[in-house]
């Protein structure tokens, strides 16, 4: 019950976060997939991410464009945290918002290269990962036209442990709407 509420929280932050974005000429929406591990145990991981027009920082080089996700986790049956608290199989939904860096110049070989930065809740339960209801989400890339690839990290920056973290690799599909 409880769970199911903070989803619904996570979840109407997202769409407030959405609408309270300017209207945007062109929305970038990502579905992406891949493997995340919390210390070697690997486990499947998805997101579905937006990322809005970019917006230059004042004269600079450097753009940044809104950025919101929703993620889901899966957990995991590892022996060596069996009986431990929190566990290891709990699924956990992640809903995020930040912001995404670019630098260059839309024809520089090195503009697809991104970093993205968001705060996130979660619901589902806690893990040996993620422990607490609030993360920090992290994430290194590369964007060109409709691919992507990333290394994402999500932790609760020690604020509360365990904190294992989820680090992961995933591969995203996009098309500009």
């Amino acid at each position: 019950m409880r769970s199911s509420r903070l989803a619904l929280g996570v979840l109407a932050a997202l769409s407030l976060a959405a609408v309270t974005v300017p209207a945007a000429a062109q929305t970038h929406l990502e579905v992406q997939g891949g493997r995340s591990y919390m210390d070697s145990h690997g486990t499947d991981a998805f997101f579905v991410e937006a990322v809005f027009d970019p917006r230059a920082m004042g004269q600079s080089r450097f753009t940044w464009s809104p950025d919101v996700s929703l993620g889901y986790i899966s957990g995991r049956h590892v022996g060596e945290y069996r009986g431990a608290h929190p566990g290891v199989t709990n699924n956990v939904w992640v809903g995020a918002a930040g912001a995404r860096f670019h630098y260059g110049s839309a024809g520089d070989w090195y503009q697809p290269f991104f970093f993205s930065f968001q705060l996130a809740g979660t619901a589902g339960g806690r893990t040996q990962a993620l422990s607490s209801a609030y993360q920090f989400v992290s994430t290194l890339g590369w964007q060109y036209k409709n691919v992507s690839f990333q290394i994402r990290h999500i932790s609760n920056g020690s604020f509360k442990e365990p904190n294992r973290g989820e680090t992961m690799a995933l591969v995203g599909i996009g098309f500009d709407i």
